[in-house]
């Protein structure tokens, strides 16, 4: 059983109320807390039935939505926007922000994080910025970029920015950040076909009204930004070496470049001596693993047991 309760607290930012949920395990003694960070146009409620999931093993689930995100968008702000700034790490900070007080209401129970899409980008940040202040890490949906692809981005943006603004939204922009991914499950029924081999997933995704919006100029980016601070071997090295961490993708997912980029990844924290790297990939699934419904239950026990294991050492 779960007691599901909702929060709020003040982003980084100092201006923003950021939404939050929390997931508790009803009569079981708490044997862990799991911090999740979404992705880009979605929000923390998606992962509602994955954190219940977790509390039947005495895994407590928290987190909130991102700036810009869900129901941490102020009245009158800009959807999928972090702020003006060098909000990448803004909202970083946001997730230690959450991080701390889960330390406090839970001082006897480990803490681990889990970052999904752009949430496993902002993930990746966070273990480096915050190294030791978590016990085991899940990256899941991620992947690694080409240099050049990053430095033609960071271009395209700043140009686009400089005429419409940061906080405005441009079809170049959207088709240079997601634009090729649908191109891998032609002919498409959506624009977002390669969320989900799961036709439902990709209408309940299509349905909901906190999804789907167009990510900002500023936001991609920011993101973009954050890409490039993770890739460099000199960043990589200031993680905490004895954390575990799971990363976890569908073999066809097209942000982690069908695995190729997760494996990169993998073998990039590999090179920069982290001690307990895992890797695993899920034949014929896409970007959103944890909707799938075929397999959500498979890969929940996974990630469930991958981390009970690790915490037990």
């Amino acid at each position: 059983m779960t007691n599901l309760s909702e929060f709020t607290f003040l982003s980084s930012d100092g201006k923003t109320q950021l939404h939050g949920m929390l997931w508790e395990p009803e009569g079981v003694a708490v044997r862990a807390v799991l911090q999740i960070c979404h992705g880009v146009a979605e929000h923390i409620a998606r992962y509602d039935g994955f954190a219940r999931a977790l509390n039947e093993q005495g895994i407590a689930v928290a987190g909130h939505d991102h700036l810009g995100h869900g129901k941490s968008l102020p009245e009158g702000g800009t959807p999928v926007y972090f702020g003006q700034g060098s909000t990448w790490n803004t909202v970083v900070d946001d997730i230690y922000i959450l991080h701390q007080r889960l330390k406090q209401r839970y001082p006897d129970a480990p803490l681990c994080i889990m970052g999904h899409s752009m949430g496993s980008f902002l993930t990746r940040t966070y273990l480096i910025r915050y190294p030791g202040t978590v016990k085991a890490a899940v990256i899941m949906g991620t992947g690694w970029q080409p240099r050049a692809a990053i430095t033609g981005g960071l271009a395209v943006a700043n140009a686009v920015a400089a005429v419409a603004g940061e906080s405005a939204t441009s079809d170049l922009v959207t088709e240079l950040a997601f634009g090729s991914y649908n191109k891998l499950f032609a002919p498409n029924r959506t624009k977002v076909d390669w969320l989900s081999a799961d036709e439902s997933n990709v209408d309940d995704y299509i349905a909901d009204p906190l999804c789907g919006a167009d990510a900002t100029v500023g936001l991609f980016r920011q993101m973009l930004h954050g890409i490039r601070f993770n890739q460099r071997m000199s960043h990589l090295r200031q993680m905490d070496k004895d954390m575990p961490v799971l990363f976890v993708a569908g073999d066809k997912d097209p942000v982690g470049s069908c695995g190729k980029g997760v494996r990169q990844t993998y073998d990039a924290f590999r090179q920069a001596g982290m001690r307990d790297c895992t890797l695993k990939l899920y034949p014929g699934l896409r970007h959103e693993i944890l909707n799938e419904k075929a397999y959500a239950a498979e890969i929940t026990k996974d990630i469930e047991t991958w981390l009970l294991s690790r915490l037990e050492k």
